[in-house]
């Protein structure tokens, strides 16, 4: 079928809600219809500067030319033949690669899969395997995925688990430490200590699954000490340590992998997102021994480790290395920081938390009367939207839907990123005007 090019934003969003299921919304009726690193271009022409990567996916940009490039000459040579059926020398080029840049000097293994989700289910597929055990263990607030097992282990209800129980049994919660809003390091260990004097025994307890940075939560660091705890008790217990790192991983945070900031060595870790520079790929990289439980085609998938994800994401690896991009995370945390610390103090009751200290995952959350206690989820839609009437695409998350969120390509420009925050400050000062 060929394109209409000139058909508006309306005309294709109307087409959207008849073709497509509602549960699968959009943010904005905004229609694509190129892109290059930081700014895309709509199917009318308009321009946006580039604040959600995709959800955290394209940290190399869009299009970056060594990925495109790269894309481009596997499909000359084939597209597709089941990783598990008649491999391919990238799967085992990237797996060797995951396995080096793992944190920890324990000897790695890699599997493939498609999605973040995938790679969590994976992972406790693999620690019930190697312990034998039942128990899951995840906190409140945490983003897991949208399949069944990675609902249950997601800490929020609306929109990812309303409407969609019963989950899967033996999923266990507890509060994840968030200095802002009074839960403390001190009260998430405690509560994980009730947990297993009352609900279930850390000898039945196969897995404790964490994101370093909570995601969909609300861009809340998980204190160094706090996964330095959590490494101690899972040693302790002889429970498998699942680090999710699907939005965390791959320079996002100033590290490769976010968990280098805490100086453990996660037994699994999930990699996905920001992986392959905006095509399907995911993986569980974890403990050779540990990775090794499960038998012979009990991991994997039709489209796991795809030749194109594959030689994208040995493309992203080596231009995270050749163009610094590690380092850049924590220059654009030091930009954003300083633009945002000034509306903090141009909106004291607005503005009531910023975080940037973990590279470029960047977050600002908003409140009234400058009270963490009184969350304004309004007011971040109205910014939100407001933002693509200024022509920036910007994302909201958090457990009470009032965090604003910011993930810049690693490979913007200052300028760029200095404009968009200049449209950031209007779409805020536009939104507070109709509160």
């Amino acid at each position: 079928m060929s394109r209409d090019t000139t058909a508006s934003n309306r005309h294709w969003q109307e087409r959207k809600e008849a073709a497509i299921a509602r549960g699968m919304g959009n943010l904005a009726p905004v229609y694509i219809d190129r892109a290059k690193n930081a700014e895309m271009w709509d199917v009318e022409g308009n321009r946006y500067i580039d604040f959600g990567t995709g959800i955290a996916v394209c940290t190399t940009g869009h299009l970056h030319p060594k990925v495109t490039k790269a894309v481009q000459a596997q499909l000359e040579r084939f597209s597709h033949t089941c990783v598990m059926v008649t491999p391919y020398d990238s799967a085992v080029m990237l797996a060797e690669q995951l396995n080096r840049l793992a944190p920890g000097e324990t000897p790695k293994k890699s599997v493939f899969v498609t999605t973040g989700a995938e790679a969590v289910e994976n992972c406790i597929k693999i620690a019930r395997a190697h312990t034998g055990r039942r128990g899951v263990v995840a906190f409140g607030g945490g983003y897991h995925g949208r399949t069944l097992m990675t609902m249950g282990l997601t800490g929020k209800i609306t929109p990812y688990k309303n409407l969609f129980g019963p989950f899967p049994a033996e999923i266990f919660h507890v509060p994840f430490p968030v200095e802002y809003h009074g839960v403390t390091v001190e009260h998430s260990l405690g509560a994980l200590d009730s947990l297993f004097k009352v609900d279930i025994a850390p000898s039945d307890v196969a897995a404790i699954v964490v994101e370093p940075v909570q995601g969909e939560g609300g861009f809340y660091p998980a204190p160094d000490r706090f996964l330095q705890a959590l490494r101690t008790l899972c040693d302790a217990h002889g429970i498998v340590l699942v680090v999710d790192e699907v939005q965390t991983g791959f320079a996002r945070t100033g590290r490769f992998f976010c968990s280098e900031y805490a100086g453990i060595e996660p037994d699994l870790m999930t990699v996905a997102k920001g992986v392959a520079g905006g095509f399907p790929l995911a993986a569980v990289v974890g403990k050779a021994e540990i990775m090794d439980a499960p038998l012979p085609g009990g991991l994997g998938g039709t489209y796991a480790g795809s030749p194109v994800g594959c030689a994208a994401a040995l493309a992203v690896i080596e231009v995270i290395g050749e163009e610094g991009l590690v380092e850049r995370a924590g220059e654009l945390a030091r930009l954003f920081g300083r633009r945002l610390a000034d509306v903090q103090k141009r909106y004291p009751q607005v503005l009531g938390d910023i975080r940037t200290e973990r590279g470029a995952m960047i977050a600002a959350e908003l409140v009234r009367e400058g009270d963490a206690a009184q969350p304004d989820p309004d007011l971040a839609q109205r910014v939100v939207a407001e933002a693509y009437r200024h022509g920036l695409v910007l994302l909201s998350c958090g457990s009470r839907g009032n965090v604003i969120r910011f993930l810049p390509a690693l490979t913007i420009t200052d300028a760029l990123a200095e404009e968009g925050l200049d449209r950031f400050c209007d779409s805020l000062a536009k939104a507070l005007q109709h509160s």
